[in-house]
């Protein structure tokens, strides 16, 4: 298997784990915060839809050779702004996983050699279609372990509620 196969493998895998996570948590599981400054289950699920539209335009950007600099944007204002937490988590998840199909569909139809056309991140620096595609899959894999760790907080502060009663 060729590694542009195995990263567009990787890609459409790539929010697996994180449905495997969310299988047995209750809305309210999802909804729960640490603290008013963190992040639910369900605002992660929201930052990661938004970052697929985000790197879906990108994509599109490098692919169509624009000069223009590739966006980056403000994720906790757009959680915020479109009131994340109150969004359907399993539909969020849906949302984001019909991104990242209909970009698979786009890289099938791609040759090999589009994988290594480049253009500049918001950052400065040349990115290829291959890097972004495995910084995405690292990104939804790091957010995965937010996930684990805002269970084990929950889980954790749900223990000393019923230990105090």
């Amino acid at each position: 298997m060729s590694q542009i196969t195995e990263k567009v493998k990787a890609y459409l895998n790539a929010y697996d784990e994180i449905e495997q996570e969310m299988k047995e948590l209750t809305e309210e599981q999802l909804r729960w915060k640490a603290a008013p400054g963190s992040w639910s289950v369900t605002e992660v699920l929201t930052h990661l839809a938004d970052h697929s539209i985000v790197v879906s335009f990108r994509i599109r950007e490098l692919l169509s050779g624009s000069e223009t600099r590739l966006p980056a944007f403000n994720q906790d204002a757009w959680v915020s702004g479109q009131l994340g937490n109150e969004g359907d988590a399993q539909d969020i998840l849906a949302a984001a996983r019909a991104f990242v199909y209909y970009n698979s569909l786009l890289f099938k139809r791609l040759p090999e050699s589009e994988w290594v056309r480049t253009a500049i991140n918001f950052k400065g620096e040349s990115v290829s279609l291959s890097a972004i595609i495995t910084a995405f899959v690292a990104h939804v894999n790091g957010h995965l372990g937010q996930i684990r760790r805002i269970k084990a907080a929950e889980s954790a502060a749900r223990n000393i509620i019923q230990e105090g009663r």
